[in-house]
């Protein structure tokens, strides 16, 4: 058999991680690196062990394929290029796994699929919990009844993002790049995206697809000097009237979560932020032991592969992260504007990683409203502000509401 041929556009930050797995000698024999990507590569801290190789750099995408081809198409590039770039590759043969979010808006993703299905070929969506045995063990579990119908998901994640996270790129906490594109960068939509995607993908009624969102309601708040929002606390309706509760948060002292809680009929399951295990506690008296789902690459970029070599199903794919998009969407659309916190409140220290702007007792706020099932305004918080309630049902324009 011939190697799978690949090429990675996206060669810093995330797209290390990629590198670091295709570059390991697992892999010999069974692929090739067709080339790598990035406008600027020498970001990449092993561009020396690439040039060893011969494998050959491009600043374009549309300049690797103007001389090359490749079986898989790895995308790790910014939010915005998602969309561009998956249907790029789309049209010119590959196979892609694209990073998480799927992309900034949902029209973006039905071009996605469009691309997908007129080129014949497989999108895998990097949400790597939706690869992982533990997860996927739960989601079956799930869809067999063994827990009963599902009431209510949470799920806290409060991580603490410097001014650094901020300034490493130029659409970083921005709505829109200076371009015009929509990014609608948040931790909701990035650093914490896996985990509001994983509670739509754990009550979807099939192993590749998540729940149908309904309705969301959302509130929308900054401390630091951003365009868009650095915390949220969403409440979404999916179909069935199951609730999902989702709290995150960049301007916080204290790393937190995730921190998991789903509520059935006949058992509870909890992830602590700790362990990270998966634990589900039947009402009959049972407890299972799911394991820690994986955050690293291998899960995902192992089933692209299988599905280029064998065909072999793709857990993730773009309707499955489509619910997460279609969630990031309605919940800009639920406020005019982000909501600034007071001033009093805003606190800064410098560490090692720079100067950190967290909100004084955020972390216990999110976490009450959390165990009380409501969101910061229903709690009557002095800093709250209410967001309003959007209909999802149908859902494909972003944004949703006039301007």
């Amino acid at each position: 058999m011939q190697p799978i041929t690949i090429a990675l556009s996206g060669l810093g930050g995330y797209g290390q991680e990629y590198l670091n797995e295709l570059l390991d000698a697992r892999y010999a024999g069974r692929i090739t690196l067709a080339g790598g990507i990035d406008p600027q590569p020498e970001r990449c801290a092993r561009l020396a062990d690439l040039r060893a190789r011969d494998v050959p750099i491009y600043t374009t995408l549309a300049d690797f394929y103007h001389e090359r081809s490749a079986d898989l198409l790895i995308v790790s590039a910014p939010i915005h290029e998602h969309a561009p770039q998956t249907c790029l590759g789309l049209q010119h043969g590959s196979h892609v796994l694209c990073e998480k979010p799927l992309a900034a808006t949902v029209q973006e993703a039905d071009y996605m699929i469009a691309a997908r299905d007129k080129a014949c070929k497989t999108v895998a969506i990097g949400y790597q919990w939706s690869f992982d045995p533990a997860i996927l063990s739960l989601k079956r579990d799930i869809m067999a009844g063994r827990f009963g119908r599902p009431k209510r998901l949470t799920t806290v994640a409060l991580w603490p993002r410097t001014a650094a996270y901020y300034a490493r790129n130029d659409w970083a906490g921005k709505q829109k790049t200076a371009g015009g594109a929509w990014v609608l960068d948040s931790p909701v939509n990035n650093a914490v995206a896996h985990y509001l995607h994983n509670m739509l993908f754990l009550l979807g009624e099939r192993l590749d697809r998540s729940a149908a969102p309904l309705r969301i309601q959302a509130e929308l708040y900054r401390a630091n000097a951003i365009e868009n929002y650095d915390t949220a606390a969403l409440r979404v309706e999916v179909e069935g009237g199951t609730e999902i509760l989702f709290y995150a948060s960049h301007a916080v002292r204290e790393r937190i979560g995730p921190v998991l809680r789903a509520e059935f009929e006949r058992g509870t399951i909890h992830m602590d932020g700790l362990s990270n295990r998966l634990i589900a506690q039947t009402t009959d008296g049972a407890q299972i032991n799911y394991g820690v789902p994986d955050n690293g690459v291998r899960a995902k970029l192992q089933a692209a592969l299988d599905a280029i070599a064998s065909g072999a199903p793709i857990p993730c794919g773009i309707e499955a992260a489509r619910a997460h998009t279609v969630c990031v969407n309605g919940a800009q659309d639920c406020v005019d504007e982000i909501a600034s916190f007071d001033g009093s409140l805003i606190r800064q220290i410098d560490g090692p990683d720079g100067r950190l702007t967290f909100v004084d007792g955020l972390e216990t706020a999110l976490q009450a409203c959390a165990g009380a099932g409501r969101l910061p305004a229903e709690m009557g918080i002095a800093w709250a502000r209410p967001g309003r309630s959007i209909d999802l049902r149908g859902y494909a324009l972003f944004p949703g509401r006039p301007a």
